[in-house]
């Protein structure tokens, strides 16, 4: 990615992982819709909200992972390929010692943590089983989060793909043989969750090791390296703490959204699935740019990575306009998608159609993430991470407060958060700060 035009080689690093995103995101969707429309509004409810704690429970190894990749991609910018192997080696130690905690903190912890959230008596047991299974194996999502991201530093958007789609499609099949035929409930849809992740996971890490060079280790390679283990500490920690506090954010809105009852959570988590499938293009060029940045920066070549970011904000442009429209005309169907109760479906369409002209400010926060953690800005990340918790805390509070606003405050404070937190990252980006925070 050092050399030739910016936005085409983005674009395409960017498409393969579009893809697979979305397929990813199948797997909630998946549970969702099967869960929404074979058990019932409140079992989805459950699911729903379980999304935002494990989203909580995955930051660490999501921000380590990520903080491996990025330097991984910064020593491949820089030729220094024997460094990149050490670097690939002693990710397994970070990746263990995080995703080991994290699913011991899912497991021994999650009826602690869904009382703090408020969870209704009626959601209790669903979310208690469905948290306990997704949570319990953070390990495995740790594992292909670090492998992805490494694949990721090489250029390779392709082998997570693939096994992300044959993920994909294992989830779907393994959710309507336990929820249909061994009527398993949302245990079934969280089991079936869990060993689509193994699939995913083992596949990129057997596949990886026989075509990609850099995954041919010798036995000094995973010699222990403070080093190393410290620059992606350093990143990853930092990307972590982000992912946590956006995290905390999204759970306390969650508990707020709790406090309006079955229907609104249900239609809360119909328009959360539909968000989700839109960022994917958000966050699959956001790991575009991050690579791209880590490699020019590597490669000493610093102009090269702001004209990337500048080329990548008309790209966000025109894909959140085209995603406004179809949201505006289709909300109701698209939200029929995972509920059959009108009820539920008019909240949620409503909800869809106060976000859908906020997605832009959606996209600029994830293209200039991947900027300023691509150069490795530390600050940054908590920097960002608190905004969206002042964002959410303070806008949930004073918006549901309002009666003539009252649950349609929970879909204004995202709006109002994502406007927010993009105008402090382009403060960031317009200061130049991120000059001065480079890992080299």
């Amino acid at each position: 990615m050092t050399k030739g035009n910016e936005l085409s080689l983005l674009l395409r690093f960017t498409l393969p992982m579009v893809v697979g995103n979305v397929f990813q995101q199948f797997y909630n969707m998946a549970d969702s819709i099967i869960v929404g429309r074979f058990i019932g509004a409140n079992a989805l409810g459950a699911v729903g909200e379980v999304g935002s704690l494990n989203f909580l429970l995955f930051s660490l190894c999501m921000g380590l992972g990520s903080g491996v990749g990025i330097l991984t991609s910064q020593y491949i910018g820089a030729g220094r390929d024997d460094y990149v192997k050490k670097i690939v080696a002693n990710s397994i130690y970070i990746t263990l010692a995080a995703g080991l905690l994290m699913s011991l903190i899912g497991f021994f912890g999650a009826g602690a943590i869904l009382r703090m959230m408020n969870t209704p008596a009626e959601n209790f047991a669903d979310a208690f089983v469905y948290t306990r299974i997704v949570c319990g194996g953070t390990l495995i999502v740790a594992g292909y989060n670090t492998i992805s991201s490494i694949l990721r530093a090489f250029g390779d958007a392709r082998t997570p793909l693939v096994f992300l789609v044959t993920g994909c499609l294992v989830n779907i099949v393994l959710d309507l043989v336990f929820v249909l035929v061994f009527h398993m409930g949302v245990a079934g849809a969280a089991w079936a969750t869990v060993i689509a992740q193994v699939v995913s996971m083992a596949g990129s890490v057997c596949y990886g090791k026989a075509k990609n060079p850099y995954l041919k280790l010798e036995r000094r390679h995973y010699k222990v390296d403070k080093t190393i283990i410290a620059k992606s500490c350093r990143i990853g920690l930092s990307l972590a703490g982000q992912n946590a506090l956006i995290a905390f954010s999204c759970v306390a809105l969650q508990s707020v959204v709790n406090r309006f009852g079955t229907a609104v959570m249900a239609a809360y988590t119909a328009t959360s699935r539909v968000e989700q499938l839109v960022q994917q293009p958000y966050s699959s060029l956001e790991t575009a740019v991050s690579t791209f940045t880590g490699q020019n920066v590597g490669a000493g070549k610093y102009d090269r990575v702001y004209s990337g970011y500048k080329k990548s904000v008309w790209v966000i442009l025109i894909f959140s306009l085209s995603m406004m429209g179809v949201i505006l005309l289709f909300a109701g169907p698209i939200v029929g998608i995972f509920v059959k109760d009108p009820d539920v479906a008019r909240i949620g369409a409503t909800g869809l159609r106060i976000a859908a002209p906020m997605y832009f400010f959606l996209g600029l926060i994830y293209i200039t993430r991947g900027m300023l953690n691509g150069v490795g800005d530390a600050a940054f990340a908590m920097i960002n991470g608190v905004t969206e918790v002042a964002g959410r805390l303070g806008f949930a509070f004073a918006l549901t407060m309002i009666p003539f606003v009252g649950m349609w405050g929970v879909w204004w404070t995202n709006c109002l958060t994502w406007t927010l937190t993009s105008l402090v990252n382009l403060l960031r980006v317009r200061k130049g700060t991120w000059k001065r925070s480079l890992l080299f």
